[in-house]
């Protein structure tokens, strides 16, 4: 799909739009990961992480290989991707469904923007600077909406009731959440991060400078079970017809990165997602609904 390219570079007044895994926390205001966003050399360092060899390019392939499960059941139209980042999901769609969608990506950082530009140069893309809480785009304007690694850094109720405004009826919604009652994030969340957390204080009091103790930045992520989050799909008007959960592991960190490389090559894509009783080893998971009334 090639032709002529709209741009919509504007003013960000919000917070991020993605992150992979990091410990939620509650006196997180935002403000330090906008900044972190909106930083072109992240912007950059984080589209690279899709293609190492650690936890962070599990995540994000497994996360893909759920999406395209559902996805390649649309035969196409008009997409909104909400929260694009760097372009990842875009140019996946360019390469493996050319012509099928007319797309639109829309990222609340001037970094992110810039980023999937490059990364689509040439495509026919409309690109937009904006809030997923208040979408520049009339009521009913899209077949199929996604906003993944959106709703933790956002008021969901807000964000989803948008999604909802700017699908077409019948249309198809993606919405992804980190899942809180998985055992690698109970670890992760509950033990991995504060022990890191207190080692970096324990350094600070032995003398060692700020850029090498350990610690973990603040992220502002408010993540919700699945259950929860069905909820407040249906009170948004949208009706859940799908639960994919995805980058199932057994291991919990640090651990998974020692035993990262060695899984990858045994595992195929469809092995990082599961359903019904499959699902509790997954990191995240992933909810599709149709638009209800």
């Amino acid at each position: 799909m090639v032709g002529v390219r709209k741009e919509k570079w504007g003013v960000v007044t919000g917070g991020p739009a993605e992150m992979s895994s990091t410990v939620a926390d509650p006196e997180a205001s935002g403000r330090d990961v906008r900044v972190q966003f909106s930083d072109p050399s992240f912007a950059a360092s984080y589209a690279a992480s899709y293609q190492g060899s650690g936890p962070a390019e599990r995540y994000f392939s497994s996360r893909l290989h759920a999406v395209f499960e559902i996805l390649d059941r649309c035969p196409g139209g008009d997409l909104l991707d909400v929260g694009c980042g760097p372009g990842m999901f875009v140019r996946r769609v360019l390469d493996t469904r050319p012509g099928d969608f007319r797309i639109t990506a829309v990222d609340r950082a001037p970094a992110m923007i810039a980023e999937i530009a490059g990364r689509t140069a040439g495509a026919e893309v409309e690109l937009a600077v904006g809030e997923a809480e208040a979408l520049p785009y009339p009521d009913a304007s899209f077949d199929v909406v996604v906003a993944m690694g959106v709703l933790e850094y956002c008021d969901p109720s807000v964000v989803l009731r948008e999604l909802d405004r700017v699908v077409r009826p019948d249309g198809l919604v993606l919405v992804s959440m980190l899942n809180p009652l998985s055992p690698y994030r109970l670890f992760e969340w509950g033990v991995y991060w504060p022990l890191l957390r207190l080692l970096g204080q324990v350094e600070g009091l032995l003398g060692l400078p700020p850029e090498r103790r350990n610690g973990v930045p603040k992220s502002g992520i408010r993540a919700l079970s699945a259950g929860r989050l069905r909820r407040r799909m249906r009170e948004a008007g949208l009706c859940p017809v799908d639960v994919v959960h995805y980058d199932l592991t057994p291991s919990v960190p640090p651990f998974d990165r020692l035993v990262g490389r060695w899984t990858r090559r045994h595992e195929r894509p469809a092995d990082t997602v599961g359903r019904g009783l499959w699902r509790w080893p997954g990191t995240a998971y992933l909810v599709a609904a149709t638009r209800s009334r």
